[in-house]
């Protein structure tokens, strides 16, 4: 089927970057290959994700996000992509607080100027949530490592799924170790078996932790706003932080609260509105590629 062009809005949260498109009016179904053209930094638009704001017949919800990452395929959350549409909804309708129905769940999102805080949610630990493909009793830290086994290069991730599932390995110097090489490899473990975004960390205090990120079907990215509640939870987990903690990364910090009144995760961050534009009729037809 032929489509006419489509406008989208660009926007980012730290540098992680996202084409969305408006279908609260106008429904769009995307198929893998459109996703991908779409994302194509060469001969597309440029995403880390696509986001698809649509309209939500839940009462209370003002709208409903769905998120594809460039590789195509279609994930539950992605939280600098929440704060992204919290910001620019609310805007629009002239309040604070937005209420966004995701695949993970309802997120309410306070918006204060250029900032916006979102509540994530309650953080899944057990191992049949994250899921691993096995059972471990204790999931602050498995079974996994890379090199040998007398002295591995990464080993004893803590693991986490905020909407979708995070490992983290904790490392004394996140600039000693080649996160492009060995994210692949972890991503795709048979261990997680709906693979995993990996996240390497080191704490620098109580309460600043710097991490990098390899996002599952994405790769390297400047942030990652799922990670970096992961992280803070897992850090929380193993006596490394205290409740409150900032997350460096590579695009800016980003301030987590594992709130424990109720479990909740706390998000707190920027979020930009870059341009926007009109994707071309070719990048959404069936064929495009």
């Amino acid at each position: 089927m032929n489509r006419p062009s489509r406008a989208y809005l660009k926007m980012n949260g730290l540098g992680n970057d996202f084409v969305v498109l408006d279908a609260r009016a106008e429904a769009i179904a995307l198929g893998r290959e459109q996703v991908r053209a779409i994302a194509d930094r060469t001969t597309g638009i440029g995403c880390d994700q696509l986001i698809v704001m649509e309209a939500d017949s839940v009462a209370g919800v003002d709208v409903f996000m769905r998120i594809y990452n460039a590789e195509g395929g279609e994930v539950d959350a992605c939280g600098n992509a929440t704060r992204c549409i919290a910001g620019y909804v609310a805007a629009e309708m002239g309040k604070d607080n937005i209420t966004i129905r995701t695949n993970a769940g309802l997120l309410i999102g306070r918006v204060d100027g250029d900032s916006v805080s979102v509540d994530m949610g309650v953080p899944r630990l057990e191992w049949d949530q994250i899921p691993l493909s096995e059972p471990f009793a204790d999931t602050t830290g498995i079974e996994l490592q890379v090199g040998p086994i007398d002295a591995p290069v990464l080993h004893t991730p803590s693991v986490v799924n905020v909407g979708n599932p995070h490992a983290i390995f904790w490392v004394d110097d996140l600039d000693a170790h080649d996160l492009e090489r060995f994210g692949p490899l972890l991503e795709n473990h048979p261990l997680f078996p709906q693979r995993a975004n990996i996240t390497l960390a080191q704490v620098l205090s109580p309460e600043r932790i710097r991490v990098k990120v390899w996002e599952r079907g994405a790769g390297l990215t400047l942030a990652c706003g799922t990670a970096a509640c992961a992280t803070g939870v897992a850090a929380v987990r193993k006596g490394l932080s205290g409740r409150k903690v900032t997350i460096e990364l590579p695009g800016g910090p980003l301030d987590i609260e594992w709130r424990e009144s109720d479990n909740h995760i706390i998000m707190t961050g920027p979020w930009t509105l870059d341009g926007n534009g009109e994707i071309p009729a070719s990048l959404l037809n069936e064929d495009a590629a």
